[in-house]
């Protein structure tokens, strides 16, 4: 009997045991279930682009740490955000005051544990002092070297700044140094990533750095081709982080960061493309490490505090795992497509007309891009075409697009919208007729040769602006 007693009180306990822990650490399980257990965590950012105390960039830079100290809080295995990166461009001109502005901002945002690594540009940060005195107020801010060589929770962060020399971005002394830095990582660990910084993109990696775009810069990638465990981070263009080009892979992976001061975009054949909202719109990354080197990034839309999206990228200092080569991700792609009501509506303008369309649906969890419209002629013939980017880029866009043509002449039009992600797949069209009231003959023509020389100049000045 006694022995029987005994065994019930052992069961008992267990199960208040179990009981006790299955309730006191309900969100450790969530996490574990989830499948990603961060080891680091840090921000990538750049362009901040401060102009003084109290901007509306300063602004920005407390919004983003706010996201990012309250992703690190709802995480029980790693409540911490360890560094936050700022990749060049801190500043609007380099003045002391606005450099001194980020510093408060800083100070204001960050928390004890929270490490700043940041380096500076060659243009925006070396407006107004030498780049000696730029490089020196650098260090002075963060403590660190201009170029300097960092471990956190064991993963090495190499940053590399702008040289003292105003006749070129990085010297061969920079680069001779950076190379021996990855070396020695790799050396240390070879399975671990390892985080490479600078301003500029490496030229023909990510979005917004390919020679037409015109921001990248050739310094870095014969190094960083040797090394598979090379993750470079850079700002400089300000084309979004959310578009799925923004994180590239080949012989090693680059990141880009977005801007916190406003985004711009290539559309075609216009580079440096700005939409009327985009002074209003800022991004950057949170970037997670787990154990086994897996990174996960989630892009934040800066002013709304939102996720705009999330990638895992299995550990790439295993050159096997390239899951974001531009062919594979153009391969894994598929079409956007509107609803199966989806329907025009069509406003005819002077010369021209006004179409609202409903927005297409992602196939594949890729965000779409832009629309494009297509006026033909009773012949069945293309007479005008344009396009409009999609909001993808901030978590607030329309919910439907408007897209406009002008200079059409006098007559009948069926009116083609197709919806396009980022690899150039295309929608079904949606169609509709519209009767437009315009001009004839010679003053039609005449109109259009003007829209042509216009269009003309405006394609110069993008090309070398």
């Amino acid at each position: 009997m006694l022995l029987r007693l005994r065994k019930m009180l052992a069961v008992c306990l267990a199960l208040l045991l179990c009981a006790a822990v299955f309730f006191a650490v309900p969100f450790a399980a969530s996490a574990a279930a989830d499948g990603f257990v961060p080891v680091l965590r840090f921000v990538a950012a750049s362009d901040t682009h401060v102009t003084g105390k109290g901007d509306v960039r300063t602004q920005r830079i407390a919004n983003m740490l706010g996201k990012a100290y309250d992703v690190a809080a709802a995480d029980p295995n790693h409540p911490a955000l360890d560094a936050v990166l700022v990749v060049g461009d801190l500043t609007e001109d380099g003045t002391p005051e606005q450099f001194d502005a980020f510093r408060a901002a800083m100070e204001d945002g960050l928390q004890d544990g929270t490490r700043l690594l940041a380096v500076v540009a060659k243009n925006h940060d070396g407006y107004t002092q030498s780049r000696g005195d730029v490089r020196a107020t650098c260090e002075a801010l963060t403590g660190n070297g201009a170029d300097f060589h960092a471990v956190l929770n064991g993963y090495h962060f190499i940053g590399v700044s702008a040289s003292s020399d105003k006749n070129q971005h990085y010297d061969l002394g920079q680069l001779n140094w950076l190379n021996r830095q990855i070396a020695a990582a790799v050396k240390e660990d070879p399975n671990k990533p390892v985080f490479v910084m600078h301003h500029e993109p490496t030229v023909e990696t990510v979005y917004g750095s390919f020679l037409f775009d015109g921001w990248g810069v050739p310094y870095f990638g014969a190094i960083l081709r040797q090394y598979p465990q090379a993750v470079e981070i850079c700002g400089h263009s300000h084309y979004p982080a959310s578009d799925p080009r923004s994180v590239w892979q080949g012989a090693y992976t680059a990141i880009n960061t977005g801007g916190l001061k406003n985004l711009e975009f290539t559309v075609d054949e216009l580079r440096s493309y700005h939409p009327s909202d985009y002074y209003d719109v800022a991004n950057c990354w949170i970037v997670e490490v787990n154990a086994q080197n897996d990174l996960r990034l989630r892009c934040i839309d800066v002013v709304s505090q939102t996720v705009l999206c999330e990638y895992i990228l299995k550990n790439p200092a295993d050159k096997a795992n390239r899951d974001f080569t531009p062919a594979k991700r153009k391969a894994a792609s598929k079409a956007p497509a509107f609803v199966a009501d989806a329907a025009l509506t069509a406003v005819p303008t002077e010369g021209g007309v006004k179409v609202t369309a409903p927005l297409a649906q992602s196939a594949d969890g890729m965000p779409v891009i832009l629309y494009r419209i297509c006026a033909k002629n009773a012949l069945g013939v293309p007479v005008a075409k344009g396009r409009t980017l999609a909001q993808y880029y901030r978590s607030d866009g329309a919910d439907e697009v408007e897209l406009t043509l002008s200079n059409l002449a006098d007559g009948a039009y069926t009116l083609c919208v197709t919806a396009e992600n980022a690899y150039g797949g295309q929608s079904e069209p949606l169609q509709t007729t519209v009767t437009v009231a315009g001009k004839k003959g010679l003053d039609h023509l005449l109109a259009l040769i003007r829209q042509w020389f216009a269009d003309l100049k405006d394609f110069f000045v993008h090309l070398f602006w």
